[in-house]
């Protein structure tokens, strides 16, 4: 079921920074094998302590350093992220998948908020996520009772963009990354920082910062064929750059 185990945490972490730094890559499809998207994580995989050998702070800069940067790397990543969601997303897996910028689910997909099950509080940026998302009362329901959402209904709360039949969610999240990726990337890089920025920021910062962006953009080459192409009256070529 793919859950996350720390070897395999910190290969996607550096995968998504390596995308960052990359002018070919012009997006990025997380998806998996099998049944399940993700089960969650699976410390059996890394470093662990018994609860007799750990100290005050343990914990907490286990969190930090796991689930939250696993998370906080695909809400940074400078290209734009697709989740193609094939199955079981719990957990952290489907914080993982709440994150990306783009959600596709197959019809058997579903998300659960798993961790009041283990008696534990939501971890991986989840009571950060999803109030974003749906709501605070959403948020809650999900969170309290723990119960599986199907795919469906998370696209009619907003959790989801698309859901497609599972015999066609490879051919669809494969359509969406190749047309980001013929997009003007700086561009939707900079449109995704304001979003993910807009929803902790006043409206005199957020200006400011849209401000900011424009003038950077503007000094793209894909902004200026962007321009280019509309006084010319053709088709946009966008390199990424």
């Amino acid at each position: 079921m793919n859950a996350v185990t720390w070897d395999q945490r910190e290969r996607i972490i550096a995968l998504l920074a390596e995308a960052s730094a990359d002018p070919a890559v012009r997006a990025v499809v997380v998806t998996a094998t099998g049944r399940g998207f993700c089960a969650g994580a699976d410390l059996r995989g890394g470093p662990s302590a018994s609860a007799g050998d750990r100290v005050a702070g343990d914990v907490a800069r286990m969190i930090r350093q796991g689930a939250q940067r696993f998370v906080g790397a695909v809400l940074d990543c400078e290209k734009p992220v697709i989740a193609a969601v094939n199955g079981t997303a719990a957990g952290i897996g489907a914080h993982l998948a709440f994150a990306c910028d783009l959600v596709l689910a197959a019809e058997s997909a579903t998300f659960v908020e798993v961790f009041v099950r283990r008696g534990i509080v939501p971890d991986g940026g989840g009571a950060y996520l999803l109030p974003r998302l749906v709501g605070p009362q959403r948020a809650k329901e999900l969170m309290f009772f723990g119960d599986a959402l199907p795919a469906a209904e998370a696209r009619a709360m907003g959790l989801v963009n698309r859901v497609v039949p599972a015999e066609d969610l490879e051919k669809t999240a494969r359509e969406w990354a190749e047309r980001l990726a013929q997009g003007p990337t700086r561009a939707l890089a900079l449109t995704k920082q304001l979003v993910n920025a807009s929803l902790d920021t006043d409206r005199t910062t957020a200006f400011a910062a849209e401000a900011t962006a424009q003038e950077l953009c503007m000094t793209t080459r894909d902004a200026r064929e962007g321009v280019a192409a509309f006084v010319e009256r053709r088709a946009a070529s966008y390199e990424g750059r």
